[in-house]
């Protein structure tokens, strides 16, 4: 499995090539995961690329990427397995009619009437290889879930109670978020290569913006990155992520803009904040004051 990411720097360059900038922190936490088969526990603010590295990283490694997004209420049968009720009555009744009962009671809880869900999915053998399983948003959850999914991450194992414990013959590569809604059992973390993904600085943030929109032009691309970092220190209530970045770049261009202004900042907000209150807050006047706090933070890096 880590034939192809043998060290550290290819990982970072492979990252890279499929359009994720990674930094070195990172880069080796994920080669630290593949070398010693260990989950990783990505935790940071939303927006951050949390969830796009587990994408990446199946698409670098040709993997299948298996999500099980995490929620309130969520338990072991809507994560692991499901009996196909449905099926199974169907069965019963037409055994009843064709007088082979007896036959079918055996068989009413195998795989034939067995719905896989993510966790059990992940430790299925895959002809690709390991799946990449991402558990998404695990702060969702509550703490009955975190205590179940220890004996997946501990021994990459699930257990239905009718048909007993299924083990992975090659563990899935796994990738656990959080946003840090509430705090994640530390027994959860324990069993994982845990990772803080900050906001990135200026330069990676651009980088991570070529990467995903090399159609915008290099000066607007700064203006951008320019903007959304300056845009961070104000008091809002949802900062905008890396993800609000490159969605409004994308905006701007399907609109043409080769430069930003005031105007153009109004108009498109919504692509970057997500709460009205917050929006009102920047239009007008306030919208060109960070754009020109924005801008003279440029201007030495540009005379230089």
């Amino acid at each position: 499995m880590t034939s192809d990411l043998s060290d550290i720097d290819t990982v970072q360059a492979v990252l890279r090539d499929h359009a994720y900038v990674a930094d070195r922190a990172l880069s080796t936490v994920v080669f630290l995961a593949l070398t010693l088969k260990r989950p990783i526990f990505l935790e940071g603010e939303p927006g951050t690329g949390k969830t796009e590295i587990a994408r990446t990283l199946a698409a670098a490694l040709g993997r299948q990427l298996i999500r099980l997004q995490c929620y309130e209420g969520l338990d072991a049968s809507s994560a692991v397995y499901e009996w196909n009720f449905a099926a199974q009555m169907l069965a019963i009744r037409t055994a009843q009619v064709t007088d082979t009962a007896a036959a079918i009671k055996d068989t009413l809880f195998g795989p034939e009437f067995l719905i896989e869900r993510p966790l059990l999915q992940a430790m299925r053998s895959h002809s690709g290889g390991a799946p990449v399983l991402l558990i998404d948003e695990i702060d969702r959850t509550d703490e009955p879930f975190e205590a179940f999914l220890l004996e997946a991450l501990s021994d990459y194992q699930v257990t239905i109670p009718e048909l007993g414990t299924i083990a992975a013959d090659d563990p899935p590569i796994v990738i656990v978020t959080s946003n840090r809604t509430r705090e994640v059992h530390d027994a959860l973390k324990r069993r994982c290569l845990y990772h803080w993904v900050d906001y990135p600085s200026f330069q990676r943030e651009l980088d991570i913006l070529t990467a995903r929109a090399p159609e915008a032009s290099a000066t607007l691309s700064r203006e951008i990155v320019a903007f959304v970092q300056r845009l961070r220190t104000e008091d809002l209530f949802k900062k905008p992520g890396v993800a609000e970045t490159i969605d409004w770049a994308k905006c701007l261009l399907a609109l043409d803009v080769l430069e930003l202004s005031p105007e153009v900042i109004s108009d498109t907000l919504g692509a970057i904040l997500k709460y009205q209150d917050d929006i009102a807050r920047l239009q007008g006047l306030e919208a060109k004051r960070i754009l020109d706090e924005a801008r003279a933070a440029l201007a030495p890096s540009e005379q230089s």
